[in-house]
């Protein structure tokens, strides 16, 4: 079988959770026998050029999904590129980006991660930004949706969403969870400064992270009970509220590679998500495969992808939060076993056999 995907997420941002997926999904078809085509523009010298198929004129990795460069390459390139290689099917892997028109022969799927950008405030630099990219993101999101064949969708969350905002679309959509590799022993050291104990929330730039409320709040409980742990934010401290980023006991750090990230994983008494909205929830499955605990929000895909014992909390109701806080900021026993269990679910044998069989799935609908 020959497979295309769309490679720009990890040319453009190779250490996003988008491109980890992109990633997985390669490995995954390769293990299953495909030939798989990458398909992506690029500056002249990045190091992945010399294994894509791209357009002869170079592009900038940062620029990548901006309005002018997506159209040169998914209106001027991708068609006659696809149709040049004979393809069995085409993966569009970030939420757009199919082909403009269909090319006979070739099937199409869409991987959906969420639908924030029709649904929710989105970070941008100005409105007029943020109302222009969010009809693109509509444009493009609805064209995809009904040139796909199949949808594949992170959670029953997503699912749903989707198939609320495009209904005539419902039944080309299926849950495919993300991929979560085994972590491998955290033998990094911990960055500098992280202190002894500490609580742990990772992802900071959206505003559905709901990350200024998490952090007033847990303020307020350490200010009247000393025992709860400080606080290390992975983001950037740009994202959080000038007012918050020198707050005693809390930590924002960024740049890190993963080996210093899973340590973090390991050595925390606790992940905290308190997102209104996530369309899967990396963060909880990383630091359950590290044997860590964790405690989540209500209301989105966090409450599948988290185990049943783990608790959870409305990300509106402050004062239960804190209730919450001070019941969980004493030591706690962990059941490290039970959280590798729960993470081994998503873990690459499990996707390579869920993408499979959805791969079979559409090609056998069409025979």
């Amino acid at each position: 079988m020959r497979v295309g995907i769309d490679y720009r997420p990890v040319v453009a941002a190779p250490y996003s959770g988008i491109a980890r997926q992109v990633l997985a999904l390669e490995q995954a078809l390769i293990d299953g026998g495909a030939e798989v085509f990458r398909f992506s523009p690029a500056p002249a010298d990045h190091p992945l050029r010399q294994r894509l198929l791209c357009p002869d004129e170079p592009s900038p990795a940062e620029g990548l999904h901006r309005p002018r460069e997506r159209l040169k390459f998914e209106w001027a390139f991708l068609p006659k590129a696809v149709e040049a290689q004979c393809l069995d099917l085409y993966v569009a892997t970030a939420n757009t980006g199919l082909p403009v028109k269909r090319v006979a022969g070739t099937r199409y799927a869409l991987l959906l991660h969420d639908v924030f950008q029709l649904t929710m405030q989105n970070y941008h630099a100005s409105r007029v930004r943020a109302l222009v990219y969010r009809w693109i993101d509509r444009v493009g999101i609805a064209h995809s949706v009904r040139l796909a064949d199949v949808i594949w969708s992170p959670s029953a969350f997503t699912a749903g969403e989707v198939a609320r905002l495009f209904p005539k679309q419902a039944r080309r959509i299926s849950v495919l969870p993300n991929a979560v590799p085994a972590s491998a022993n955290a033998a990094d050291a911990l960055p500098d400064g992280v202190p002894d104990r500490y609580w742990l929330v990772v992802g900071t730039r959206e505003p559905r992270k709901n990350i200024p409320w998490f952090i007033e709040n847990w303020r307020l409980a350490r200010s009247s009970d000393a025992v709860i742990p400080e606080l290390v934010l992975v983001g950037h401290p740009q994202d959080i509220p000038a007012d918050q980023r020198n707050l005693p006991g809390l930590m924002v750090i960024s740049g890190l590679s993963d080996s210093q990230l899973g340590a973090l994983y390991a050595h925390a008494d606790r992940l905290w998500q308190p997102s209104l909205a996530e369309g899967f929830g990396l963060p909880v499955v990383e630091a359950l495969g590290h044997g860590t605990l964790v405690a989540v929000a209500t209301g989105s895909a966090l409450d599948e992808v988290a185990p049943p014992s783990a608790p959870r909390f409305s990300p509106l109701d402050g004062e239960a939060l804190q209730i919450m806080m001070r019941g969980l900021a004493g030591d706690a026993p962990r059941d490290t076993d039970s959280a590798r269990q729960w993470a081994a679910r998503y873990a690459m044998p499990e996707y390579t056999r869920r993408v499979w069989a959805l791969v079979d799935d559409l090609i056998n609908a069409n025979h």
